[in-house]
């Protein structure tokens, strides 16, 4: 896990070091997000609204691919109280810049738990995210965003169900 973190750190201060453009900014999103338990769960598991806050940097690769590292905080799991997760995420996305407005991206989001110590979930929690942006004004944007869980975030779970985070998030952005 430590080296996986040491080798997105390395990727991350090495792309910003050749990157030529380079901008920074902050974003704030609403979630509507889920667990996704296998096998379906005997209980209630309907999704919770919850909001997203962080900052990020986008660093231009070419004309058209960027790389952009986000640290934000994100309410996510189910509505229920003890479905409730909250986490400290990093996605990296590589976007693709389709004209001047619109950008596509994809990328790894690693998430670290902020919620009670001993609440039954892993600490770590690994996701796919995909990402859709458009440039309102040459500062402001919206975009939709959409994370699956890669990992069962359920710790020690002795009946046999697993877990992964589901989440929608639609944003609002302004790059400085």
């Amino acid at each position: 896990m430590k080296k996986t973190l040491l080798f997105l750190a390395l990727i991350i201060v090495t792309s910003m070091s050749f990157a030529q453009n380079a901008s920074y900014g902050v974003r704030v999103g609403y979630n509507i997000s889920n667990l996704d338990f296998e096998p379906d769960p005997t209980f209630s598991n309907t999704h919770r609204n919850g909001f997203a806050i962080g900052f990020f940097g986008e660093y231009d690769l070419s004309a058209s691919v960027g790389l952009a590292p986000e640290i934000q905080f994100s309410a996510e799991g189910g509505k229920e109280r003890d479905l409730r997760v909250d986490y400290i995420q990093m996605p990296i996305l590589v976007k693709f810049r389709i004209g001047d407005k619109l950008s596509v991206g994809a990328g790894p989001l690693v998430g670290v738990k902020v919620h009670e110590f001993e609440d039954g979930y892993r600490n770590f929690g690994f996701s796919g995210v995909g990402a859709l942006e458009f440039m309102i004004t040459d500062e402001i944007f919206i975009d939709a965003r959409y994370h699956y869980g890669v990992t069962n975030i359920l710790d020690d779970n002795p009946v046999g169900l697993e877990a992964k985070n589901t989440n929608i998030q639609l944003g609002i952005g302004v790059k400085i």
